[in-house]
Protein backbone atom coordinates (compact mmCIF):
# COMPACT_ATOMS: atom_id res chain seq x y z
CA UNK A 1 0.00 0.00 0.00
CA UNK A 2 1.48 3.35 -1.00
CA UNK A 3 2.22 6.19 1.92
CA UNK A 4 0.20 9.29 2.41
CA UNK A 5 1.12 12.06 0.97
CA UNK A 6 1.66 15.28 2.92
CA UNK A 7 -0.91 17.80 2.02
CA UNK A 8 0.11 20.13 -0.64
CA UNK A 9 0.78 24.24 -0.46
CA UNK A 10 -2.38 26.24 -2.00
CA UNK A 11 -2.10 29.81 -2.95
CA UNK A 12 -5.34 29.90 -1.54
CA UNK A 13 -8.50 27.74 -0.74
CA UNK A 14 -11.61 29.03 -1.62
CA UNK A 15 -13.83 29.75 1.75
CA UNK A 16 -17.35 29.79 2.08
CA UNK A 17 -16.37 33.26 3.39
CA UNK A 18 -14.33 34.70 0.07
CA UNK A 19 -17.55 36.03 -1.41
CA UNK A 20 -17.97 38.66 1.83
CA UNK A 21 -14.58 39.91 1.77
CA UNK A 22 -14.62 40.74 -1.88
CA UNK A 23 -18.41 42.22 -1.39
CA UNK A 24 -17.08 44.53 0.91
CA UNK A 25 -13.99 45.13 -0.34
CA UNK A 26 -14.47 45.56 -4.11
CA UNK A 27 -11.24 43.36 -4.56
CA UNK A 28 -11.33 39.56 -5.45
CA UNK A 29 -8.91 37.44 -2.77
CA UNK A 30 -5.73 37.75 -4.93
CA UNK A 31 -5.72 41.45 -5.03
CA UNK A 32 -6.39 41.70 -1.22
CA UNK A 33 -3.58 39.12 -0.55
CA UNK A 34 -1.23 41.07 -3.10
CA UNK A 35 -2.36 44.29 -0.77
CA UNK A 36 -1.52 43.17 2.52
CA UNK A 37 1.91 41.76 1.16
CA UNK A 38 2.55 45.59 -0.29
CA UNK A 39 1.28 47.24 2.59
CA UNK A 40 -1.49 48.69 0.71
CA UNK A 41 -3.95 47.99 3.39
CA UNK A 42 -5.07 49.82 6.50
CA UNK A 43 -4.74 47.80 10.12
CA UNK A 44 -8.12 47.36 10.18
CA UNK A 45 -8.69 45.17 6.23
CA UNK A 46 -4.84 43.78 7.06
CA UNK A 47 -5.97 41.86 9.77
CA UNK A 48 -8.81 40.74 8.32
CA UNK A 49 -6.74 39.23 5.29
CA UNK A 50 -4.30 37.92 8.21
CA UNK A 51 -7.08 35.64 9.29
CA UNK A 52 -8.54 34.58 6.03
CA UNK A 53 -4.86 33.57 5.09
CA UNK A 54 -5.13 31.31 8.74
CA UNK A 55 -8.99 30.06 7.33
CA UNK A 56 -7.35 28.88 3.95
CA UNK A 57 -4.27 26.99 5.23
CA UNK A 58 -7.03 25.05 7.06
CA UNK A 59 -9.72 24.51 4.36
CA UNK A 60 -6.94 23.40 2.66
CA UNK A 61 -6.48 20.62 5.11
CA UNK A 62 -10.32 19.66 5.00
CA UNK A 63 -10.24 19.65 1.53
CA UNK A 64 -7.12 17.43 1.27
CA UNK A 65 -8.64 14.63 3.88
CA UNK A 66 -11.98 14.48 2.26
CA UNK A 67 -10.02 13.63 -1.28
CA UNK A 68 -7.85 10.95 0.36
CA UNK A 69 -10.86 9.32 2.38
CA UNK A 70 -12.58 9.35 -1.19
CA UNK A 71 -10.18 7.88 -2.94
CA UNK A 72 -9.96 5.06 0.37
CA UNK A 73 -13.39 4.41 0.07
CA UNK A 74 -13.23 4.16 -3.83
CA UNK A 75 -12.00 0.56 -4.04
CA UNK A 76 -9.12 1.08 -5.50
CA UNK A 77 -7.48 -0.75 -2.02
CA UNK A 78 -7.52 -4.15 -0.20
CA UNK A 79 -10.75 -4.15 2.22
CA UNK A 80 -8.12 -5.73 5.19
CA UNK A 81 -6.45 -4.32 8.31
CA UNK A 82 -4.59 -1.93 6.98
CA UNK A 83 -7.47 0.10 5.14
CA UNK A 84 -9.65 0.17 8.02
CA UNK A 85 -6.61 1.67 9.90
CA UNK A 86 -6.05 4.66 7.10
CA UNK A 87 -9.75 4.84 7.07
CA UNK A 88 -9.50 5.99 11.00
CA UNK A 89 -6.64 7.74 11.08
CA UNK A 90 -7.72 10.04 7.95
CA UNK A 91 -11.73 10.94 10.04
CA UNK A 92 -9.62 11.82 13.02
CA UNK A 93 -7.22 13.86 10.62
CA UNK A 94 -10.45 15.17 9.18
CA UNK A 95 -12.61 15.90 12.79
CA UNK A 96 -9.51 17.97 13.70
CA UNK A 97 -8.59 19.79 10.52
CA UNK A 98 -12.79 20.70 10.36
CA UNK A 99 -12.94 21.45 13.93
CA UNK A 100 -9.23 24.33 13.17
CA UNK A 101 -11.38 25.54 9.75
CA UNK A 102 -14.42 26.13 11.72
CA UNK A 103 -12.54 28.07 14.52
CA UNK A 104 -10.85 30.01 11.79
CA UNK A 105 -13.99 30.75 10.22
CA UNK A 106 -15.45 32.39 13.64
CA UNK A 107 -11.69 34.61 13.36
CA UNK A 108 -12.44 35.43 9.95
CA UNK A 109 -16.23 36.91 10.88
CA UNK A 110 -14.93 38.60 14.09
CA UNK A 111 -12.25 40.61 12.22
CA UNK A 112 -15.02 40.96 8.68
CA UNK A 113 -18.46 41.98 10.43
CA UNK A 114 -17.40 45.54 12.03
CA UNK A 115 -15.80 46.32 8.74
CA UNK A 116 -18.91 45.57 6.83
CA UNK A 117 -20.85 47.74 9.18
CA UNK A 118 -18.60 50.57 8.76
CA UNK A 119 -18.54 50.15 5.07
CA UNK A 120 -22.27 50.49 5.46
CA UNK A 121 -22.17 53.29 7.26
CA UNK A 122 -19.51 55.61 5.87
CA UNK A 123 -18.88 54.21 2.20
CA UNK A 124 -20.12 57.31 0.54
CA UNK A 125 -17.68 59.67 2.65
CA UNK A 126 -14.34 58.26 1.39
CA UNK A 127 -12.07 60.54 0.16
CA UNK A 128 -11.53 61.33 -3.28
CA UNK A 129 -8.31 60.45 -5.24
CA UNK A 130 -6.58 61.23 -9.08
CA UNK A 131 -5.20 58.72 -10.90
CA UNK A 132 -2.18 60.56 -10.55
CA UNK A 133 -2.55 60.70 -6.74
CA UNK A 134 -3.49 57.00 -6.96
CA UNK A 135 -0.25 55.64 -8.79
CA UNK A 136 2.18 58.08 -6.52
CA UNK A 137 0.33 56.33 -2.98
CA UNK A 138 0.38 53.18 -4.79
CA UNK A 139 4.60 53.35 -5.76
CA UNK A 140 4.71 55.03 -1.96
CA UNK A 141 2.94 52.09 -0.19
CA UNK A 142 6.01 49.97 -1.59
CA UNK A 143 8.72 51.78 -0.01
CA UNK A 144 10.15 56.05 -0.72
CA UNK A 145 12.20 58.15 0.49
CA UNK A 146 12.82 62.00 -0.22
CA UNK A 147 16.27 63.07 -1.09
CA UNK A 148 17.78 66.48 -1.76
CA UNK A 149 20.10 66.49 -4.78
CA UNK A 150 23.56 68.03 -3.35
CA UNK A 151 24.52 70.01 -6.77
CA UNK A 152 21.43 71.61 -7.45
CA UNK A 153 19.18 71.56 -4.13
CA UNK A 154 16.28 70.40 -5.70
CA UNK A 155 14.25 67.51 -3.51
CA UNK A 156 12.21 64.54 -4.90
CA UNK A 157 10.55 61.15 -3.79
CA UNK A 158 12.51 57.85 -4.94
CA UNK A 159 10.00 55.17 -4.70
CA UNK A 160 11.38 51.44 -4.34
CA UNK A 161 10.07 50.76 -7.69
CA UNK A 162 12.02 53.51 -9.70
CA UNK A 163 9.04 56.07 -9.49
CA UNK A 164 9.90 59.01 -9.33
CA UNK A 165 6.90 61.96 -7.49
CA UNK A 166 8.18 65.88 -7.90
CA UNK A 167 8.06 67.37 -4.27
CA UNK A 168 5.60 69.58 -4.77
CA UNK A 169 3.27 66.23 -4.87
CA UNK A 170 4.74 64.96 -1.82
CA UNK A 171 4.34 68.61 -0.16
CA UNK A 172 0.13 68.50 -1.33
CA UNK A 173 -0.46 64.68 -0.35
CA UNK A 174 1.26 65.91 3.31
CA UNK A 175 -1.00 68.75 3.42
CA UNK A 176 -3.81 65.89 2.51
CA UNK A 177 -2.40 63.77 6.04
CA UNK A 178 -2.20 61.14 3.17
CA UNK A 179 1.49 60.50 3.86
CA UNK A 180 4.14 61.48 6.35
CA UNK A 181 8.28 62.02 6.27
CA UNK A 182 10.71 60.62 8.61
CA UNK A 183 12.51 63.55 9.33
CA UNK A 184 14.38 62.40 11.82
CA UNK A 185 16.73 61.38 8.96
CA UNK A 186 18.46 63.78 7.01
CA UNK A 187 17.51 64.97 3.61
CA UNK A 188 20.24 64.24 1.52
CA UNK A 189 20.92 60.62 2.86
CA UNK A 190 16.76 60.46 1.97
CA UNK A 191 13.89 60.81 4.39
CA UNK A 192 11.51 57.59 4.41
CA UNK A 193 7.99 58.46 2.95
CA UNK A 194 5.09 55.90 4.16
CA UNK A 195 1.59 56.05 3.81
CA UNK A 196 -0.89 57.42 6.81
CA UNK A 197 -3.63 55.39 8.07
CA UNK A 198 -6.39 57.83 6.18
CA UNK A 199 -3.41 57.44 2.90
CA UNK A 200 -4.11 53.59 2.58
CA UNK A 201 -7.92 54.29 3.63
CA UNK A 202 -7.93 56.26 0.74
CA UNK A 203 -6.11 54.54 -1.66
CA UNK A 204 -7.92 51.25 -1.12
CA UNK A 205 -10.89 52.87 -1.22
CA UNK A 206 -10.10 54.37 -4.48
CA UNK A 207 -8.91 51.19 -5.82
CA UNK A 208 -12.06 49.85 -5.55
CA UNK A 209 -13.94 47.81 -8.38
CA UNK A 210 -17.45 46.55 -8.25
CA UNK A 211 -17.90 43.00 -7.48
CA UNK A 212 -21.27 42.95 -6.80
CA UNK A 213 -23.80 42.00 -9.69
CA UNK A 214 -27.21 41.75 -9.83
CA UNK A 215 -28.58 38.27 -8.32
CA UNK A 216 -29.79 35.90 -11.34
CA UNK A 217 -33.64 35.32 -11.52
CA UNK A 218 -34.18 31.44 -11.33
CA UNK A 219 -35.32 30.30 -15.06
CA UNK A 220 -39.06 29.29 -15.29
CA UNK A 221 -39.92 25.66 -15.24
CA UNK A 222 -39.41 24.55 -18.54
CA UNK A 223 -36.62 26.82 -19.80
CA UNK A 224 -32.86 26.36 -19.94
CA UNK A 225 -30.79 29.34 -17.53
CA UNK A 226 -29.08 30.69 -20.97
CA UNK A 227 -32.85 30.90 -22.69
CA UNK A 228 -34.62 34.10 -21.87
CA UNK A 229 -38.25 34.23 -20.41
CA UNK A 230 -40.82 35.10 -23.02
CA UNK A 231 -42.58 37.96 -22.73
CA UNK A 232 -46.61 37.63 -22.54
Amino acid sequence: MPPEAAPLPARRAVSPLDHRLEAVTGHDIDTLWSYRDRGVLDESHAHLVDRHRELAKTQTGVTFYLRLLNRLSSGEFDVDDALFTRIDRTVDQLEDDAGARDAAAREVLAALEPIEAAAAASAPCAQQLSTDDQAALLAIASGAKLYEHLLTGRMSVTAASGTRIPHAKLQRLEDADLVVRDTGHPVHAGQPVVLTDAGRAALFAARRTPTTRAPKLPARPGTSPSTPAQRR
